[in-house]
């Protein structure tokens, strides 16, 4: 697939970094024929088209049938919003908290065509980028010195500076759009499909090694890097493991169970203390695990979020069977996953009565498609293309039912705090 750039003095504004509510005019970024063109779905009630976390989960975008908003978490408030009567967004992806978004159309009146990415500098009002494609773009994933586009077959890594293409990937069919980056400065590594099914490919740009991991027997249907790209958990189209990975050998370091039954894995958010997994699905239930992943000088008990500079080392010697459990911290029986009272028959028994489940649970409606993510102080916070935002708290030593802290129909914005 081809793919047409049309750079627009890029080059110049990638240092322009800051908050939003500092950075993001209220003039129109959109010309006066964009904001005008297809008037007659004016009063047409806003919906959801999509909504992405940004890099470090301290906001997240919402995509509309009539532009974007974005919104800081904690404390939750809308912080931005474009109204416009040309269209709607797919895809709105934030790069952290500056002023620079990547932006393709959607909905039945999308704002640009799906084969199109814009990217929007919205400190200038214009856009300073574009790609054009001969195929729907499925995802966007931006670093301060990436910009990655996912297609059905194929992805392409270009340079942020200059739009330059450094890589072409192709993958299996790739509908959802599955790929992720590690966001740490030091460190620079995607997650993408394979060629075969239940393969993940991981790429470590910097070290410029490439490795092809058999994650499942099925298809994937999620995955995700933690922030320095060292671990990768993944999940299946049967939704009932989730798997965690060493991206520099590919060992699997361990294996949860989310349930017995299929289950569509909507997404899947490791803490930034690498400590804790969660999971979504369209079972109505978020479910929290565990990790026993030793990390070489890491403090679980007092580090909170990752430092910008140095991320912590993933300690592990080789790839062999035996060096997995060298990779594996065992955790005090108070804070560990549940398993079955005769996982002592390992081997003996249906492999599910050894498995590990989960430590806490939120329960949702079952009604829409969600998100999650970890906040701070051993919080979930959960998005739902329904328009809600809910934030809950669990129990570090005893987990179980987690606690509801604060729910908001944030396109409404009705607001309710337990």
């Amino acid at each position: 697939m081809a793919s047409t750039v049309s750079p627009r003095g890029l080059q110049q504004q990638t240092n322009r970094v800051g908050s939003i509510d500092r950075l993001w005019p209220t003039q129109s970024p959109f010309s006066q024929s964009e904001t005008e063109n297809n008037s007659t779905n004016a009063d047409e009630p806003t919906e959801l088209l999509s909504v992405s976390w940004n890099q470090d989960y301290g906001c997240f975008s919402a995509g509309t049938t009539s532009g974007f908003r974005i919104y800081n978490c904690d404390p939750f408030k809308e912080t931005f919003r474009r109204d416009l009567k040309g269209g709607g967004f797919g895809i709105v992806e934030m790069l952290f908290r500056c002023n620079i978004l990547a932006l393709v159309g959607g909905g039945s009146h999308p704002q640009y065509p799906s084969n199109k990415v814009m990217i929007w500098d919205d400190h200038q009002s214009r856009c300073i980028g574009e790609f054009i494609f001969r195929s729907e773009v499925r995802a966007v994933k931006l670093r301060r010195d990436l910009i990655v586009v996912v297609l059905d077959h194929k992805i392409y890594v270009y340079n942020f500076t200059d739009l330059k293409l450094l890589h072409q990937i192709e993958t299996l069919n790739n509908s959802r759009g599955l790929c992720c980056l590690s966001y740490d400065l030091n460190t620079c590594v995607m997650a993408c499909l394979g060629l075969r099914r239940g393969e993940v490919r991981v790429e470590h740009f910097g070290l410029k090694v490439n490795r092809f991991i058999n994650a499942h027997d099925s298809g994937i249907a999620c995955l995700t890097l933690t922030v320095d790209g060292l671990l990768l958990a993944t999940a299946s189209c049967k939704g009932t493991l989730i798997r965690i990975f060493n991206t520099l050998d590919g060992t699997r370091l361990q294996e949860v169970r989310r349930g017995l039954d299929r289950a569509d894995i909507y997404s899947i958010a490791l803490s930034p203390n690498v400590q804790w997994l969660a999971v979504s699905s369209d079972k109505g239930t978020v479910h929290v695990f565990g990790l026993r992943v030793r990390i070489t000088g890491d403090d679980a008990s007092s580090q909170n979020t990752p430092s910008p500079v140095q991320s912590p080392v993933l300690s592990h010697q080789d790839s062999s069977s035996s060096s997995i459990d060298a990779a594996l911290v065992p955790q005090n029986n108070s804070n560990a996953n549940t398993s079955s009272s005769l996982s002592f028959m390992r081997g003996v028994l249906p492999k599910y009565f050894s498995s590990e489940w989960s430590f806490a649970q939120f329960h949702l409606p079952e009604i829409t498609r969600y998100i999650t993510a970890f906040g701070s102080q051993n919080t979930v916070m959960v998005i739902g293309l329904d328009g809600s935002f809910y934030r809950c708290s669990f129990d570090p030593v005893n987990g179980g039912q987690m606690l509801q802290k604060e729910y908001i129909r944030f396109l409404s914005s009705e607001k309710h705090l337990n």
